[in-house]
């Protein structure tokens, strides 16, 4: 058996497709999700072998939710809008449907799908990162996941992000978190007018900076309002006097 979970707000949507699925014995629905939270869960405990995922959901984005789960399985997006880099989804994932979505799409998609599906030698996990945020100039909020918990991060709360080996903390008023990314993609995504990187393992939010101090020879430390110190390279002291025009 197949088995599928289907991650859509709109109940209509989840049952156009529970319809075409219907018509497939060799299908289970597992579960059905109208949020990302209920996705992410479901998908721990079923370990299904196809997402039919929606795009835009309030609480977690389709995207959103994929980045909170381990290996995931072949992903059909399905979205009712056409700027969000569909050409790059078709190279990461089966395939996208656009809605209203018809049975003889549908059922290419799924084909697709079950051509992949069928092969004895299964195929790498698609990486969708190169398209999680494709279409993201700049973020404003951060998921993580902690435990069995899943926090929202609006980025205005970000005091400043610390290299921690293949993560990054995610320092905050609320407390410490971890996330899979990249220094490197944060200084990328998040705008440059509020954070600046100041040495390799920090990027700080500029209006969290109290003074700067010099710190043995040629070099400097940035004092927190917080009380904080934290070391700045050469090149983050230069890019921090652009920045704050001294």
């Amino acid at each position: 058996m197949i088995k599928v979970i289907l991650i859509d707000d709109e109940p209509l949507a989840r049952s156009i497709l529970v319809e075409y699925l219907s018509q497939d014995p060799s299908v289970s629905i597992v579960a059905e999700c109208g949020d990302g939270f209920e996705g992410v869960k479901a998908i721990q405990q079923h370990q299904p072998d196809l997402l039919f995922l929606d795009v835009q959901m309030p609480k977690l984005t389709g995207f959103e939710m994929l980045e909170l789960v381990e290996n995931p399985p072949a992903v059909i997006f399905t979205t009712a809008f056409d700027d969000y880099a569909l050409k790059a989804f078709e190279k990461n994932a089966i395939d996208y449907l656009m809605k209203p979505i018809s049975p003889n799409r549908f059922k290419q998609a799924f084909e697709k799908f079950k051509l992949n599906f069928a092969k004895p030698a299964a195929e790498p996990t698609p990486n969708y990162e190169a398209v999680i945020h494709q279409e993201e100039s700049k973020l404003d909020r951060i998921v993580v996941k902690t435990g069995t918990q899943i926090k929202i991060i609006p980025v205005p709360q970000i005091k400043y992000l610390e290299a921690y080996d293949d993560y990054v903390k995610i320092h905050t008023p609320d407390g410490l978190f971890l996330k899979n990314k990249t220094m490197a993609f944060f200084e990328k995504h998040l705008d440059e007018q509020t954070f600046v990187r100041i040495h390799r393992s920090y990027i700080i939010k500029v209006d969290q900076l109290a003074r700067i101090e010099p710190w043995e020879k040629d070099s400097f430390v940035a004092i927190l309002i917080t009380g904080e110190k934290l070391n700045i390279s050469k090149s983050g002291y230069a890019r921090l006097k652009q920045m704050i025009g001294i």
